[in-house]
């Protein structure tokens, strides 16, 4: 049976954000703001019958409504999956994640995940306010987007990683190889995602009703048919990067959601990018936070993974005519 919530906006609730409205009127049910807010993302909640962010400010006589999915117990079973550790201490620590794993259990996705590695790897346990399906998880990376990962061991850590990111305090630079020459050498994306409305699997920069999202850019390598570019965070939205690129007409080179149709060319270059490039080629090459024990400032770097390398090394060698 599905479980719809319905309330009228008056009194005290005028004028608060959605978001915090809906924790405080799901209490019972102990959601956390995140999992809120991915409720509004996911389209599954209404304000008068239409879509809007979390972020919106409640007016008098508005109808709010919010699906709650069923419930879902899934599996989280410790499991040996290899983990390249590339720091770790009492308090956290930061993984470069391979392609192909996803972060934390999720429908579809009930085991083999990074969750589950991290449940055999740490023995003296994980923060539990990442939540039952995400213990110790502040950030997330795309299932096949690789490189630096911060996991909380501590509820400290935890708090203190997770206001990091929400400040902006947190640098996470990243590294990729998107379609197309840039003619400017760097730049910034400012533009709002939210659910696409062609498909709500997938997600848009919205005119209206999404998050406001920021992406820096610069242009590291002008190769051909492609660019090198690095990639710097200030919000953390799904997808955001690979939803940022792809608006301004460089979408990441093997992106499946994003990136252009499947297309044919004489050249034999494309073939050979269509054979090598078997995921995005997107990767966290470098986070830097202030360590939740004393504070100081601590960063970390992944080096590129093979097939990332194979990419930009045929990329290198086509003629410079052509670059």
């Amino acid at each position: 049976m599905i479980d719809v919530r319905n309330y009228q906006i008056q009194g005290q609730a005028i004028g608060q954000r959605l978001d915090v409205f809906l924790v405080k009127s799901l209490q019972s049910m102990t959601l956390s703001r995140t999992q809120v807010q991915r409720l509004i993302e996911e389209g599954k909640v209404r304000v008068s019958g239409k879509e809007r962010p979390a972020h919106w400010a409640l007016r008098s006589g508005e109808a709010v409504s919010v699906v709650i999915p069923e419930p879902r117990k899934l599996a989280m079973e410790a499991q040996d999956i290899p983990l390249d550790v590339l720091y770790e201490d009492a308090h956290l620590l930061v993984i470069n994640k391979q392609a192909g794993l996803v972060t934390h259990p999720a429908p579809g996705n009930e085991d083999g995940t990074l969750v589950n590695a991290l449940l055999f790897h740490c023995k003296e346990g994980l923060a539990a306010e990442g939540g039952l399906q995400r213990p110790g998880i502040v950030h997330r990376l795309d299932k096949d987007t690789t490189g630096c990962l911060v996991v909380a061991k501590t509820a400290k850590a935890f708090q203190s990683l997770q206001k990091q990111i929400h400040d902006r305090r947190a640098e996470r630079r990243y590294q990729a190889l998107v379609w197309g020459s840039f003619e400017e050498r760097e730049g910034t994306i400012e533009a709002a995602i939210g659910r696409s409305s062609a498909d709500r699997k997938k997600m848009a920069v919205v005119p209206q009703g999404g998050r406001e999202a920021t992406t820096h850019f610069m242009v590291m390598e002008k190769l051909w048919p492609a660019s090198l570019v690095e990639l710097k965070l200030e919000t953390g939205r799904t997808h955001q990067i690979r939803v940022h690129l792809a608006s301004i007409k460089h979408p990441v080179l093997g992106d499946k959601d994003y990136g252009p149709k499947p297309f044919k060319q004489e050249q034999p270059v494309y073939r050979s990018l269509a054979e090598l490039a078997q995921r995005q080629m997107l990767h966290a090459f470098k986070l830097s936070f202030l360590h939740p024990e004393g504070g100081r400032k601590v960063s970390f770097e992944a080096p590129l993974p093979q097939d990332f390398t194979d990419v930009l090394r045929l990329l290198r060698a086509q003629e410079p005519a052509q670059a």
